[in-house]
């Protein structure tokens, strides 16, 4: 026998099509986080289902066609393109005599992949072991048997129990670490704020050109990919924006020119895991605490408009809902689009169309931000009055 890499990363896709609206886009979807995981697909599967089956999510004839799939062709990997139960994936594990994951396991691989920073591992590594702590059931045969019960862990103690133990105390552990990390940003965040320093968060789904928009806007040089989640952690560059027209020429008066703190944000997704929500809760509250987000959209993209709709729900999840928000249209060079700027009746910008790859319109969102700050007084509470629409 001979080894390829080739070989050891290829799988089956599994989806089923249960009636939702965005079946189509979920399957591309699926496509994509394996390719961006590192996996060749070599087969798919598809049917349609009222409901998920309790025991295999599929139906039991779906279930055979996928291991005949996975016998003729040696595949080591089977991905299901849905959130499985543990039990059943014990279930398909033991009928497909392969290694089956689900969605959720896909995008943490993915995450695990690409966090570099510190905080990023201890919050990629605190959502897997949430994940893991509902499915330490039957993951090993020996679990339900005791093991060195005598001397070491006390009487009639099990590996299962053994095995939680451990994952809790590794858990408590990573959490008083973020709590940490927390703590450092709520000190620098404070520094900003006495320093009127304008914080602009981009947020926007995955591969929409958020850190493209950021390097061209910072002249930054924030990894950029045609891919799933090129940016998982959080990355801040400093910034100095010119006055806005007919502005104070005193920086220290409202309307000047000044700072502007420009953060680029993991891209958000549909059905993005709720473990992973919670893991990166603390640098997503950087976003909520942000005195403006720039949510770049791809303007090119069909579903666009679904896709604003499941940014616009996890920035709820994070209580970020109200902070005020300029819809930033990217790509327009793939439409032959002009590039400018929309208001709404009372003049307050709604949406801003650019190229972040061509420069087109850069202009614009520079001038934006500049009638932002000079909108911006230095209390909270009149922050508050200027609000652009969210549409």
């Amino acid at each position: 026998m001979h080894e390829s890499t080739t070989e050891a990363n290829t799988a089956v896709l599994v989806s089923l099509d249960l009636g939702t609206f965005d079946y189509a886009e979920s399957l591309e979807e699926l496509r994509l986080l394996a390719e961006t995981a590192g996996v060749r697909a070599v087969a798919l599967v598809q049917g349609k289902r009222q409901r998920p089956d309790a025991a295999l999510f599929a139906g039991s004839g779906k279930v055979q066609e996928i291991a005949e799939i996975v016998e003729r062709m040696e595949v080591p990997l089977v991905i299901f393109n849905h959130d499985l139960s543990p039990a059943q994936m014990r279930n398909l594990t033991a009928k497909l005599n392969t290694r089956v994951i689900d969605r959720t396991m896909l995008i943490l691989d993915i995450f695990a992949q690409r966090a570099q920073s510190h905080e990023g591992k201890v919050q990629v590594e605190l959502a897997q072991l949430r994940y893991l702590a509902t499915r330490l059931v039957g993951l090993n045969s020996d679990m339900g048997q005791q093991k060195y019960a005598v001397g070491a862990r006390g009487p009639g103690e099990t590996q299962l129990e053994l095995d939680r133990r451990k994952l809790d105390k590794r858990v408590h552990f990573l959490k008083d670490r973020l709590e940490k990390l927390k703590h450092q940003r709520m000190v620098q965040r404070r520094a900003r704020n006495r320093a009127d320093v304008l914080s602009v968060s981009i947020v926007g789904y995955t591969n929409a050109g958020k850190s493209t928009l950021f390097n061209r806007l910072t002249r930054a040089n924030a990894y950029v990919a045609n891919q799933l989640f090129a940016t998982l952690d959080t990355t801040s560059r400093r910034m100095f924006i010119e006055a806005a027209p007919g502005a104070s020429p005193d920086d220290e008066k409202p309307g000047g020119g000044g700072e502007v703190v420009v953060s680029d944000t993991v891209g958000f997704i549909r059905h993005l895991p709720h473990s992973l929500v919670a893991a990166f809760r603390g640098t997503l509250e950087e976003t909520a605490q942000a005195d403006l987000l720039l949510h770049v959209v791809d303007a090119n993209n069909p579903v666009r408009d679904d896709q604003i709709a499941e940014v616009n729900k996890v920035l709820a999840e994070i209580g970020a809902q109200h902070i005020p928000q300029i819809l930033v249209l990217n790509k327009i060079d793939l439409q032959e689009l002009p590039a400018g700027v929309e208001r709404d009746e009372y003049g307050r910008i709604t949406r801003i169309r650019l190229s972040a790859k061509t420069g087109a319109g850069m202009d614009v969102l520079r001038a934006a931000l500049a009638e932002v700050r000079a909108a911006r007084a230095p209390q909270d509470a009149q922050v508050q009055e200027w609000h652009p629409l969210n549409n």
